[in-house]
């Protein structure tokens, strides 16, 4: 195989992926919602989704947008700029909520995940091999537009998206005036998709460095990475 490099291919380490020590801290969980309104049904659903983790015994911590401006109007040593990616930097793991607004996410969350550089802060990435969960609101019936789009930008900032996600119809009326979730199957749905988080995480924070180490990326240099994935402003 000519166009292959052998000394970077190597072999598959079955003792990174089977044996190594699991770490003991409780799981780190960044948690992003994606409206600014004062009865945001995105906010109510994140902070019912962080009562649910604290259970499960991770710690949680979650983003404030107010005030995060659009990306490329300040620089990057904005204080809010700072703050959300100090915060992916602490993570092993994020939730995305967002509403569905006209079809898809908000404007709010998308600049939220646009802010997140590909390239490294000091080294790391600061979204690659950390698991992700995605959730919507609706203000109507029952849709799938915000999470799929989700979907598609985690892969894009190289996270571990699992398999299940909620997507609450009809927001308005699953909160009740103090915004806490009222019994339902939506609610039944959101333990299910961060019961899975966590284990998720568990299973691969240890591992997510191993698991996302490419040959493509090995064969290049340092300078050439960075090059690709810091493109100027387009």
């Amino acid at each position: 195989m000519p166009n292959l490099d052998d000394g970077e291919l190597g072999e598959i380490d079955f003792h990174a992926i089977h044996n190594m020590a699991p770490s003991l801290h409780r799981p780190r969980v960044l948690m992003l919602y994606g409206s600014l309104r004062e009865r945001s049904f995105s906010r109510f659903l994140t902070y019912e989704a962080a009562r649910i983790l604290d259970r499960l015994g991770a710690e949680v911590r979650v983003f404030d947008p107010s005030g995060l401006p659009l990306v490329d109007d300040v620089s990057a040593d904005h204080p809010k700029v700072e703050e959300l990616r100090q915060l992916s930097l602490w993570s092993e793991a994020h939730v995305w909520c967002s509403p569905e607004r006209h079809g898809a996410m908000s404007g709010v969350m998308k600049t939220q995940i646009d802010w997140l550089p590909l390239s490294p802060i000091g080294g790391i990435r600061p979204t690659q091999g950390r698991t992700l969960a995605v959730m919507q609101v609706c203000g109507g019936s029952q849709s799938f537009n915000a999470v799929n789009q989700m979907r598609i930008l985690g892969r894009w900032m190289r996270m571990i998206t699992i398999p299940n996600q909620s997507s609450v119809a009809k927001a308005w009326q699953e909160f009740d005036d103090d915004g806490r979730m009222k019994p339902s199957a939506f609610y039944n749905r959101v333990v299910d998709v961060m019961e899975e988080l966590v284990k998720f995480t568990l299973l691969t924070r240890d591992r997510s460095a191993y698991l996302t180490d490419r040959y493509s990326e090995r064969v290049e240099s340092v300078e050439q990475v960075h090059k690709r994935v810091s493109l100027p402003k387009i």
